[in-house]
């Protein structure tokens, strides 16, 4: 065998970890020591250990560990008017025109309709892409609506109580009323419906009509200060907290979030 901590059986856990860029062979050492690295669910402790890197799932204290260095994970932040296809057969603007800078061919993970502004991933990872977009695994998606008319307490307690749409009931996981002023008002609601154009059918069932829709979260990612139009490529971190939740099973309830962002 090579000291390069490869051979025809796999790749040495700490050596894979380290090209995975998720700490120096040395710190990995330790982290498998210290019982902080599974593999396929497994707590492993031994430092003679390999691993398939194509075909085992890792995770170090409890966030998904990505090998595959082809895959690509973006974040946009989609203007209004833009709809969320890669080739529009109604010619209307869509989603190529902010995937030139990469090489891959990405496609985003569920849609946002033409008029809803804010975050959508791109990627390459089709298995990702199909389960995160898939209504079992529910993923949580925050948004902010602007929209007609003084939203009262009463509505907002409507929304999480649960009010009834034409294709079924449909409940807020959260809502809260931002601010109201000017006959319009500003109400963040959280989400893991895919249901299509919800937000707009729940609030005008409610009789307040949306004027103006942003997604400000989806699943572990948030918008941030991303300008309206741009791309980023994810962060290490947000990776793995992605590929952590598109490892879950199907109706397992979500890791509890971390406190909204300020709007």
């Amino acid at each position: 065998m090579s000291d390069d901590g490869q051979s025809a059986e796999g790749v040495r856990l700490q050596k894979a970890l380290a090209n995975a860029g998720v700490a120096s062979r040395r710190v990995s050492e330790q982290l498998i020591v210290e019982g902080r690295v599974r593999v396929n669910g497994a707590v492993v402790t031994e430092l003679g250990s390999r691993i398939d890197p194509e075909r085992d799932l890792v995770d170090v204290d409890g966030t998904a560990v990505q090998f595959d260095q082809t895959k690509r994970y973006v974040m946009l932040n989609k203007p209004t008017g833009v709809v969320s296809s890669m080739r529009d057969d109604r010619g209307r603007p869509d989603l190529r025109r902010f995937t030139g800078e990469w090489s891959e061919r990405l496609y985003n993970v569920g849609r946002l309709d033409a008029e809803t502004s804010g975050l959508l991933v791109l990627t390459n990872d089709g298995e990702l892409a199909h389960v995160l977009a898939h209504p079992s695994f529910g993923v949580t998606k925050v948004y902010i609506a602007k929209v007609r008319g003084a939203v009262t307490p009463q509505t907002i307690a409507s929304l999480t109580r649960g009010i009834d749409l034409d294709d079924g009931p449909i409940a807020a996981d959260r809502a809260r009323l931002l601010d109201r002023s000017g006959g319009t008002s500003l109400v963040e609601l959280t989400l893991h419906s895919g249901r299509n154009r919800i937000v707009r059918r729940m609030m005008a069932e409610v009789g307040h009509p949306v004027d103006e829709l942003v997604r400000r979260r989806f699943g572990p990612l948030h918008l941030g200060t991303l300008p309206v139009g741009a791309t980023r490529e994810l962060t290490k971190v947000e990776r793995g907290a992605l590929l952590t939740l598109a490892r879950r099973e199907p109706g397992e309830p979500t890791p509890p979030e971390d406190d909204q962002e300020t709007p």
